[in-house]
């Protein structure tokens, strides 16, 4: 059993957690300086009765008011066309085309026939305002109808039938032309809410070229100048200081959501790696890293989140990778791991350091030890911290080890939400998504001494095996007469720990029910500028450009939603209860989840999602030049034969995809290893190493906006079937090659009916998109959009949207991992980060269950063809 004992982690005078007023008192200066004077004042005002304190600005001179604003003397003016309504507007727009009496709500918003004489010829100057017509120059104004009408008919007044005839006739000539307008300008306007039609490339070309990379940079700054773990003084900091900018940029319904999940922390004292037989060996590890900072400022300890509680002792063995099979293989060499010891080194085979421990667990392992090696991460790629960008010999991986693709989210409450007061709680014993056998990291400066401890014993490892940890001289994998080692790694284990997400939006003007989310993680294992600080930080910047933009009038067509989360090292803590508190909501209204985590640790673009959001992608690579290649990145992109990966596990989109069905599309800047999770990912290290500069943040801020652009503000949404339809084929290609190779034969396994299935969907996806042809060819090239043809338009985008909901076993899920419902994108079982296609069909091969198999095949094709079908009905 666990002794449970109170958690003291952010109670240590050794933390640097500076209170609320230290830490915003240093932060980085925001956006205040593009509001104009009026505007500040009323910002001020909110801004006091809020309890919020203005950022100060520090040396930066951020541009005046006239420079910003003078960028947008192109886009139209605010008094230029109204926004559209919603669509119950508009389809009471159809229904009520003949009635020209006021109604009685008195609602202007739409362009009916109700209300009075002036506000149907205003609303009617203001549409004409917005076109050149041949005929523009004839018509009367507003000012002139309003003042000669009552002369005309003073004029006449001694005929009364000659008059009110000729008035009817003009007032029926009138109402007919202001039919006529009503519907077939709708397409340029947006009603409602105060917001401005801008051109849609104005609105483009505003967000990519007014990125600040000097503000994301003091965002990173400040972002990485303390520890900010999940569930410490550091992350609700942070939370606030997200929060505030958040309600500067003026989001709407900017709040914190409060989880209470279990967190685990070190004790002080309580951890420990030592040799402690035979006596003539007897050493111990230093395990903590040296300071990272040169002002020696505190730092987080070294620990691995939701690992186990517990000391231990047993013989030393090496494993290599620690997979599945290199624990084999030992046991093929008659090497048993039972009541030993085991140490492996990240990386390699098993890239998942929470499937490294369980693989030691399940062959008899009683704990289990995980270091960097140089030949990783190190040296021997190139020059180590602080002299280069690789890990440092006393660099330290920490890293969360909760069974993710199993289990994610709070691992006491798969499947619900653990907001405050839910009574219901799992228990940690036995649990799916925890391992049971204690473990800690340790740097290769400590490992160093454990793998010289093991020569002569066992046996003589192959090169596959040798790592680069120098002075030692044979590498041997240990066995039952190793030295025997003591792992002590006792835990504060709290089972409701409050975490905080950060959440606020920009509601949108046609369908404010839909939304698209835009998210990154807050929390760190120490101070992150990588890992997520320039995720953060990124973020940050777009909701200010976002901000810039709603205070100039304009609105998305669809809501965009920002979120910070928090928990997300643990294992996907914050952004997995979010989804379960309103699983229906996204299963219905959430069209897109856009995620950045690490959006910088190199120069390569990488990206993995769904294949529906590979077009959008593509548009914008279009729209974005690298800052040095001097070249696009999509044609860097193509040039390089990057294609979209697959979603695998190990970030936020994981509930989102997996759980809720919402289309999702995770982005970084990638390139060699770092100090990853290490208190080396820090400031000094991105400023130097990571993008000096920051040229790469603003590139990948520019990608962010123009992508929610893409899929927030586009009439018709960019989701490509053909695409996905293409990539589906692919996915059951791939898997009867990996089925036949793990010996299943076709009278074992015939997936014939996921071709079919496939070939369906292709079919359907073909014909779904000559709905789309045939808009664009009557609207893009300079056309208008009638009221009912913007409902079909409306309809045809939320049918785009549910597909990938329809592709969900709501009623069933992974046999085994429940949790996981999208029948085609899932976590590998046995590797977490990695992605499986048609993952029930891949479990169940692995587990040479070819009648489980079989069965999933033909659930998948059932499911997979009535999503398709969903499309053109």
């Amino acid at each position: 059993m666990v002794e449970e004992k109170p958690n003291k982690y952010d109670q240590q005078e050794s933390l640097p957690i500076p209170t609320y007023n230290e830490a915003i008192s240093s932060r980085p200066s925001s956006s205040q300086s593009f509001l104009g004077p009026s505007e500040i004042s009323h910002d001020a005002e909110r801004q006091g009765l809020l309890g919020r304190r203005q950022p100060q600005h520090d040396g930066y001179h951020v541009p005046t008011v006239q420079s910003a604003r003078s960028s947008l003397d192109f886009l139209p003016s605010s008094g230029e066309n109204s926004p559209r309504g919603s669509t119950e507007e508009l389809r009471r727009e159809i229904l009520q085309m003949d009635v020209v009496e006021p109604g009685a709500d008195g609602d202007s918003r739409g362009l009916l026939l109700r209300g009075n004489l002036s506000k149907r010829i205003t609303t009617l100057t203001q549409s004409l305002s917005s076109i050149n017509l041949p005929f523009r120059q004839w018509l009367p104004s507003r000012d002139y109808i309003l003042d000669k009408i009552p002369f005309l008919i003073r004029d006449l007044r001694p005929n009364w039938i000659i008059a009110g005839r000729f008035f009817a006739l003009v007032l029926v000539l009138f109402l007919a032309y202001l039919l006529f307008l009503s519907d077939v300008f709708a397409i340029n306007r947006r009603q409602g809410n105060g917001s401005v039609y801008y051109y849609p490339d104005s609105i483009r070309n505003f967000v990519r070229d007014h990125i600040n990379e000097t503000y994301i940079r003091e965002h990173s700054q400040y972002i990485t100048s303390f520890p900010h773990i999940a569930g410490t003084k550091g992350s609700f900091v942070l939370a606030e200081y997200v929060q505030d900018l958040f309600i500067e940029s003026e989001l709407e319904e900017v709040r914190l959501e409060q989880f209470d999940v279990y967190l685990n922390y070190p004790k002080k004292g309580g951890r420990r790696v030592a040799i402690v037989d035979p006596p003539e060996l007897t050493w111990e590890a230093k395990i903590e890293e040296e300071l990272a900072y040169a002002d020696k400022r505190e730092q987080t300890l070294v620990f691995h989140g939701h690992s186990r509680s517990g000391t231990v002792k047993g013989p030393l063995i090496y494993a290599n990778y620690g997979s599945k099979e290199d624990f084999k293989r030992l046991e093929d060499q008659g090497i048993s791991l039972k009541g030993a010891i085991a140490i492996v080194r990240y990386y390699g085979s098993q890239g998942d350091r929470a499937l490294k421990i369980k693989a030691a667990e399940l062959v008899g392992a009683v704990g289990c030890i995980i270091y960097s090696d140089p030949a990783e991460d190190g040296f021997e790629r190139g020059d180590p911290y602080p002299q280069g960008r690789y890990m440092s010999s006393d660099g330290v991986q920490r890293g969360g080890v909760s069974l993710m693709s199993w289990v994610v989210g709070d691992v006491l409450s798969s499947g619900f939400a653990s907001l405050p007061g839910e009574q219901r709680r799992d228990s940690k014993d036995n649990n799916p998504g925890l391992n049971n056998i204690p473990s800690i990291p340790l740097a290769w400066r400590d490992a160093q001494k454990l793998l010289q401890a093991l020569k002569g014993h066992g046996k003589k490892v192959d090169d596959y095996w040798i790592g680069g940890v120098p002075g030692v001289n044979q590498w041997w994998t240990g066995d039952s007469k190793s030295p025997i080692v003591e792992l002590a790694n006792e835990q504060d284990e709290v089972e409701r720990r409050p975490i905080y997400n950060v959440l606020g939006k920009i509601t949108g003007v046609e369908q404010p029910e839909k939304s698209i989310i835009v998210a990154n993680h807050r929390d760190a294992w120490c101070f992150g500028a990588a890992d997520p600080g320039s995720g953060t930080a990124v973020l940050l910047e777009v909701v200010r450009i976002f901000g810039e933009l709603q205070k100039k009038g304009w609105r998305p067509l669809r809501t965009i939603e920002f979120a910070s989360w928090d928990g997300e090292e643990y294992n996907m803590i914050g952004s997995t209860e979010h989804v379960e508190a309103r699983m229906d909501g996204l299963r219905s209204d959430g069209f897109a989840y856009l995620n950045v985590d690490v959006a910088v640790s190199g120069s390569e673009f990488k990206a993995s999602g769904s294949p529906v959001l590979q077009t959008a992608l593509l548009r914008v690579l279009e729209r974005v030049t690298d800052p040095f290649a001097n070249k696009t990145l999509r044609k860097i992109w193509a040039e390089k034969g990057d294609t979209l990966k697959g979603l695998g596990g190990g970030s936020d989109y994981v509930a989102f995809q997996d759980m809720a069905g919402t289309s999702s599309l995770d982005m970084s800047f990638l390139g060699n290893p770092y100090p990853y999770h290490s208190c080396y990912d820090n400031f000094d290290w991105m400023d130097k190493f990571g993008d000096p500069g920051f040229q790469y943040h603003k590139t990948m801020a520019q990608v962010w906006a123009l992508l929610i652009l893409e899929l927030a503000d586009r009439e018709l949404l960019t989701f490509d079937f053909e695409v996905y339809a293409n990539a589906v084929r692919e996915y059951v290609d791939s898997l009867e090659a990996y089925a036949r190779e793990q010996g299943a034969q076709k009278k074992d396994l015939d997936l014939t009916v996921l071709h079919e299935a496939a070939e369906v969907f292709m079919k359907n996806a073909i014909g779904f998109h000559e709905w789309d042809k045939a808009w664009e060819e009557a609207i893009g090239g300079g056309g208008f959009e009638s009221n009912a043809m913007a409902i079909k338009r409306i309809s045809h985008n939320t049918r785009k949207a549910n597909f990938e909901t329809h592709l969900l076993d709501i009623d069933g899920g992974l046999p085994g991992r429940e949790q996981f419902k999208h029948v085609l994108f899932a976590p590998q079982a046995w590797s977490g980060y990695d992605e499986a296609f048609i993952p029930g069909v891949r479990d169940a091969i692995d587990a040479k269950n070819f009648t489980l198999a079989q069965e999933q095949a033909e659930k998948v094709a059932g499911i997979l063809s009535y999503a398709s079908r969903k499309l053109n009905h």
